[in-house]
């Protein structure tokens, strides 16, 4: 556990002492997220794209929840302004010295298609290899988290769970990135703390309760 000095108030360990990591391997957090393009959004490595992203969840969340648009409004909206605008540029390619627009630079392509598939499918892995009982812990925490997420589902809509779950992907890792070593001595604070709760509520309450003599099975 760290040592932090009495002088200071910003929280910072000394090295003195070995800190211990909140997560048990010493892998930076940009591998812990895959070391891809996600893991770069994630923790603002590219400011730029990572706060258009934001903006435009932000904008989404505040056209259906704040102006109470409707989804299937929504998309015939944006629909004809692409229709417009689409139209507009190929009128006025005849007319002005403009390019007509190019159908194949606004199509999906086939890689994009393999790429949500393959993740797809890691998933279904990923869900059958905790289903098949080989690791019974890591079954009963997807268990439990998955009905705290069901009951925390009762009080939010979906979108607005959807929107707060990635304010928290695009905010906690950079955070916790940025603030390491304060994270991990408060974690490990709290962790210690919890163990002299329970310990005490052992001593003197589970402890105090009385118990019936253990009755001892007959040999034949």
């Amino acid at each position: 556990m760290p040592i932090y000095s009495s002088d200071s108030d910003d929280l910072r360990p000394s090295s003195s002492a070995p800190l211990r990591r909140f997560f048990t391997h010493e892998k930076p957090m940009h591998a812990i997220l895959g070391g891809g393009k996600v893991a770069d959004i994630l923790l603002w490595r590219d400011r730029t794209l990572t706060a258009s992203i934001l903006m435009g969840f932000t904008i989404i969340w505040s056209l259906f929840e704040v102006m109470e648009y409707n989804f299937v409004t929504l998309l015939c909206h944006i629909s004809m302004i692409l229709m417009l605008i689409l139209f507009i540029w190929s009128m006025g390619a005849g007319f002005v010295d403009w390019s007509p627009p190019d159908f194949r630079a606004i199509m999906i392509s086939d890689s994009t298609f393999r790429w949500l598939c393959g993740k797809f499918n890691s998933i279904l892995v990923k869900i059958y290899e905790i289903s098949s009982g080989k690791d019974l812990r890591t079954f009963f925490l997807a268990i439990t988290f998955l009905w705290i997420l069901s009951v925390i589902g009762n009080y939010f809509s979906s979108l607005n769970l959807l929107y707060l779950g990635f304010m928290c992907l695009a905010t906690l890792p950079a955070l916790y990135e940025r603030y390491q070593n304060e994270v991990d001595y408060l974690v490990s604070q709290g962790n210690q703390d919890m163990k002299k709760l329970y310990k005490k509520f052992d001593t003197e309450v589970l402890n105090k309760i009385p118990r019936g003599p253990v009755k001892q099975r007959k040999k034949y």
